[in-house]
């Protein structure tokens, strides 16, 4: 099949990998334009164009796919199949028109689960010990398009958002990889999505990122893994930001009021509305991200109260 890909992000890198690794023709690679990153704010391409340029496959960076220019170009391609995974713009019906199956997209979670911006960090924080990733559809209601194929995955008691893109990311090329065999064979089977099981996952805030010690561990423990990498945890220790990278739960009531800190040999413990929820990687602003170990070497948490 000659095929489209449009991504950006590394959750998009193994999918691209895999179909360059296939036996497909990879017409074009649709990427988002360079933006300013790091320090020195350079321009900087995305990781889909990083690899798509060593493969030696054409690269397109439209700021819009909506103009007939832009239109036009994507029919040139004649391509058979358009497969987007985090691609950043919103499809114009036009551009779902232009292939001849079809558009594809991998999607991070069992939909109809978690439709929209944020469905890792949601299903984190909602507290889900199982997600995935759906292949679908596109339509142009979000997300909303008949389901494919679904890959599965057990969240893990200390997984972040960040562990489990990673490992979300993989399952889309193997989800991918089978449907286009199953399509290819004839044997692909369409699923409508059933409305009334829909959830949906808002677009982060930073504002999200403040905790609230009065809350329970339990749902500390979710938050601080569910913001883990963007936009991080947070609370104020001495009237500065405190990044909380990592933390994990330790079982017995807590018997100080929320928020007061208690240094146990090398834990530095935390009270919450109910047990203890202990820091293990933190940060200061300017400063780098420690271990609690290291970063009681350098300041003394005993009998502290952390928040506004």
């Amino acid at each position: 099949m000659k095929i489209i890909f449009a991504g950006t992000p590394e959750f998009a890198v193994p999918t691209l990998r895999m179909l360059l690794a296939s036996e497909h023709k990879l017409c074009a690679v649709y990427t988002q334009p360079d933006r300013p990153a790091g320090r020195g704010r350079k321009l900087t391409p995305s990781p889909v164009k990083a690899l798509a340029l060593t493969a030696g496959v054409p690269v397109l960076q439209p700021e819009s796919l909506k103009t007939p220019a832009a239109i036009a170009e994507m029919q040139a391609f004649e391509a058979d199949l358009l497969i987007v995974v985090a691609f950043g713009m919103i499809l114009t019906q036009a551009v779902l028109d232009i292939p001849k199956l079809g558009c594809l997209n991998v999607h991070g979670s069992i939909l109809p689960r978690w439709r929209g911006a944020a469905p890792i960090h949601r299903a984190i924080m909602a507290g889900d010990t199982e997600t995935g990733v759906t292949i679908m559809r596109i339509v142009r209601k979000l997300d909303a398009g008949d389901m494919l194929h679904k890959e599965y995955l057990t969240i893990g008691a200390h997984d972040t958002s960040s562990d489990v893109h990673d490992k979300l990311a993989e399952l889309g090329a193997i989800g991918m990889q089978k449907v286009l065999r199953q399509i290819i064979e004839g044997t692909l089977h369409a699923e409508v999505q059933d409305e009334a099981q829909v959830t949906y996952a808002e677009k982060l805030q930073k504002q999200e990122a403040e905790l609230d010690w009065s809350q329970s561990a339990v749902q500390l423990d979710r938050q601080v893994r569910g913001l883990n990498p963007w936009p991080v945890a947070q609370t104020v220790l001495n009237g500065e930001v405190l990044r909380i990278w990592r933390a994990s739960i330790v079982a017995g009531k807590a018997n100080l009021p929320p928020g007061s800190v208690r240094r146990d040999g090398q834990l530095l413990l935390v009270a919450t509305g109910d047990e203890w929820l202990s820091l293990e990687e933190v940060q200061l602003p300017g400063g780098k991200r420690l271990s609690a170990t290291v970063f009681m070497q350098a300041h003394a948490m005993q009998g502290v109260v952390l928040g506004g």
